[in-house]
């Protein structure tokens, strides 16, 4: 038997409350409460790694920094910030009780323990699975005095914690969160719950796997923000080599003759899309440009996906040139029957939980059958963005599509998405610039239930 965790966090007034627990042990839980600047302060360390702008920042400033200067940049700079988010986050018994778990399970020769994550809206992006165990920290009293000196008179400010970073080794041995589990994003229970016709795997996995990749946004050069996010198509590019191999194995859609021209297409728009999900495929791999919604509205329904949709389209959202984006509200509100795995590589696809109302991209998929989606927390640089500005070769936005889309055709996606990771991770760990934190970090997989 697989033993399971939940970890689970909700804003309350100026707090943020926590609590884990292992499934059918009650008597297994602990609870902590995460002060307001102590959440302010982690937020803040977390911002300055993410390729999203801050403040006046253009969005070519955004990915400079984060590829070159930000804590992603580095293999200190980012196991800093994973030992903060550690410290931060998770108490001490909080860890505890995940040690206590996963040396059960091995002594006990089981599989690796199960953590369901189910964050507050102000922590929906925090990259859990990366996070390191701590060995030791900023003392209850340091803590105390900087959260104290965070709330004045004109409002309360990320806490000042005076940490002792000097030598990273000596306060945490760099063992992350998912080398103890495999980490998993609960759905919403409001979604998971709600009437809906699921498709199942077990009854789809011969079906034919459905491949909308980087579809071509009217109007957009390719190097426009919302232009090309795989690069120019090549029959003899490794994205195409993986495809052609999957091919081997496997039907396919749409019907192509070659993998090449699965890319860039540009009639993969809803309508597209909808008589494609009609001949109910296997699973969905989407690649390509999403759209957060924009908090100060609170509507997380206006997340939207970038197909190739003209502004002729019918849709909730304003065009954007002669584009209009497909809302996931429009999803919902279509009823499109979605295959049981859906992966969503874009632009913070993975965002529900920013809102009170958790119901964006991932809703829609799970609101429209679906039983596991994979989905990103921030957006990845583009191929080209990256090679722009680390001057290095390597393709992860392809490393992660290949990862993503062998993980979803397995009898397990979320072991096989978590067992990717912790490799991306050691590669990094050892030095390989190559596997950079801004990609395997941003993934995550939320799963229905008992659906792997």
């Amino acid at each position: 038997m697989t033993t399971t965790l939940v970890l689970r966090y909700a804003d309350v007034g100026v707090a943020t409350y926590a609590s884990l627990r292992v499934v059918s042990q009650p008597q297994r839980t602990v609870t902590w409460v995460v002060h307001e600047p102590i959440v302010l302060a982690a937020l803040e360390e977390l911002r300055a790694a993410l390729p999203d702008p801050d403040g006046d920042e253009s969005l070519a400033d955004a990915l400079d920094r984060a590829l070159t200067r930000g804590p992603f940049a580095t293999q200190t700079g980012e196991l800093t910030l994973a030992y903060i988010l550690g410290v931060l986050l998770i108490s001490g018994p909080g860890w505890q009780l995940i040690a206590d778990a996963t040396r059960d399970a091995a002594s006990a020769a089981g599989p690796r323990p199960v953590l369901f994550v189910s964050p507050s809206a102000r922590l929906a992006r925090i990259p859990w699975a990366a996070m390191a165990v701590p060995l030791t920290g900023p003392s209850p009293e340091e803590l105390v005095a900087a959260r104290k000196e965070a709330v004045t008179f004109t409002g309360t400010t990320a806490a000042r914690i005076p940490w002792q970073l000097a030598d990273i080794d000596a306060v945490t041995e760099g063992v992350r969160l998912m080398e103890l589990v495999d980490v998993v994003m609960a759905v919403p229970p409001n979604i998971a719950h709600a009437p809906r016709t699921p498709a199942r795997w077990n009854e789809r996995r011969g079906a034919p796997a459905l491949l909308v990749v980087d579809p071509r946004v009217p109007g957009q050069r390719p190097d426009s923000a919302l232009g090309s996010v795989l690069g120019r198509p090549s029959s003899e590019g490794a994205l195409s080599r993986h495809f052609g191999e999957l091919f081997a194995h496997r039907a396919v859609l749409p019907d192509v003759s070659a993998p090449v021209e699965l890319f860039r297409r540009s009639d993969a728009d809803r309508s597209w899309l909808a008589a494609h999900l009609q001949r109910a495929p296997s699973r969905m791999l989407f690649v390509g440009h999403a759209s957060a919604a924009d908090r100060a509205h609170g509507y997380a329904d206006r997340a939207a996906l970038h197909l190739a949709c003209t502004s002729a389209a019918e849709g909730g959202a304003e065009p954007v040139g002669d584009h209009r984006p497909l809302l996931a509200s429009d999803l919902m509100a279509a009823h499109l029957p979605l295959p049981p795995r859906v992966a969503l590589l874009a632009c913070g696809s993975g965002g529900d939980y920013q809102f009170d109302e958790a119901t964006g991209l991932v809703a829609a998929m799970v609101l429209c059958g679906s039983e596991l989606v994979t989905a990103t927390l921030w957006s990845l640089p583009t191929t080209a963005g990256y090679r722009r500005f680390t001057g290095r070769a390597e393709d992860p936005m392809a490393e992660v599509v290949m990862a993503v889309d062998d993980a979803h055709e397995t009898d397990d996606a979320v072991a096989s998405v978590n067992r990717w990771q912790r490799s991306q991770m050691r590669r990094w760990r050892d030095g390989d610039a190559g596997a950079s934190p801004l990609y395997w970090a941003a993934v995550v997989t939320f799963a229905v239930g008992g659906a792997r």
